[in-house]
């Protein structure tokens, strides 16, 4: 596979308007100009002041709207060609992004092989603060290298600063290994989004309680997190229409989100639909290739395989 351009170049993609040599500037930690006077409002204010201020999480995101695509487009190839979402970061930047590689499974039927996350302080810093883990960017090299990564995978780096030093020490073992590097601050000009191939800046500014980067810092991290994987997903084929038909049933809920989605996708009725999940191996996309090609399962297995997993192509071969 040929290496994406942005693969040897340093610094990576800047959001739209972010200078290159600008220095880190951590706004994320400055005080809000903003409700000085917090702790005397009363609870109706107190919410107000919280939700009107998560706004600036998404107009965040929509103005890194460029770095966003160029990361969704340079990863794609990557993980076609077998490689692996690997996730890094700390504190609360880590654990959204072991949110977001635990939930590919059941949405996508992704394997948990190919979606990793890196925290630091270890799988313990899930459920509580490791203190001064974060710290050593040695620890962050060690940890990444652990994993093996290769020039298929896609690493993304996650801190609001953009400084973090185990997050930096990842960046540096990805790019050593030939990774694609993605990398999310909320910062401008910050080492993390500099160093990487694609960098991802959401300017979020200060926090209502100053320095609390859970908050919109946290949010605008979230989408992006949401955004990029499911862009990712749509272009492998794990979606048809608009519709998340890779999910892997593993409880009642989802077994019957299955079969509704069979007799939206196709028009069947109940029974025809739940006969041929059953058939099926309650995997969705082959439903619905057996129903709307008319084949039967085994066909549709192959037909979805010449596709490579679109349920778009498979039905539109003749």
């Amino acid at each position: 596979m040929s290496e994406h351009p942005f693969a040897d170049s340093s610094p990576g993609i800047a959001a739209a308007g972010q200078p290159r040599d600008a220095p880190a500037s951590l706004v994320t930690e400055l005080p809000s100009e903003h409700h000085s006077g917090l702790d005397s409002y009363d609870v109706p204010e107190l919410v107000d002041a919280f939700v009107d201020d998560q706004a600036h999480a998404l107009a965040a995101v929509r103005a890194a709207k460029v770095a966003i695509v160029a990361a969704v487009e340079a990863a794609v190839p990557r993980i076609a060609a077998g490689g692996r979402l690997i996730y890094v970061g700390a504190g609360t930047s880590g654990r959204l992004g072991l949110l977001d590689s635990v939930e590919l499974f059941p949405t996508f039927s992704w394997p948990r092989e190919r979606a990793m996350a890196v925290l630091a302080g270890g799988p313990q810093a899930m459920l509580s603060s490791v203190e001064g883990a974060e710290d050593s960017p040695t620890q962050g090299r060690l940890a990444l290298a652990a994993l093996n990564p290769g020039e298929h995978d896609v690493v993304i780096l996650i801190a609001a600063s953009g400084a973090t030093p185990f997050v930096l020490g990842a960046l540096e073992a990805a790019r050593a290994a030939g990774s694609l590097t993605i990398g999310i601050a909320n910062n401008a000009a910050a080492p993390l989004t500099l160093g990487a191939h694609v960098g991802i800046t959401l300017d979020t500014g200060s926090e209502v309680i100053s320095g609390s980067t859970r908050l919109k810092a946290g949010t605008a991290q979230k989408v992006v997190l949401n955004t990029l994987s499911s862009a990712i997903m749509v272009r492998l084929g794990k979606v048809y229409g608009n519709l998340m038909v890779d999910l892997q049933p593993s409880n009642d809920k989802l077994f019957r989100r299955a079969l509704s989605l069979t007799m939206r996708a196709t028009g069947a009725s109940e029974q025809t639909a739940r006969q041929v999940l059953a058939e099926a191996g309650y995997r969705v996309k082959v439903a619905i290739v057996t129903i709307r090609s008319r084949v039967d399962v085994a066909q549709a297995e192959m037909r979805l395989a010449r596709a490579g997993g679109s349920v778009r192509h498979a039905l539109n071969e003749r």
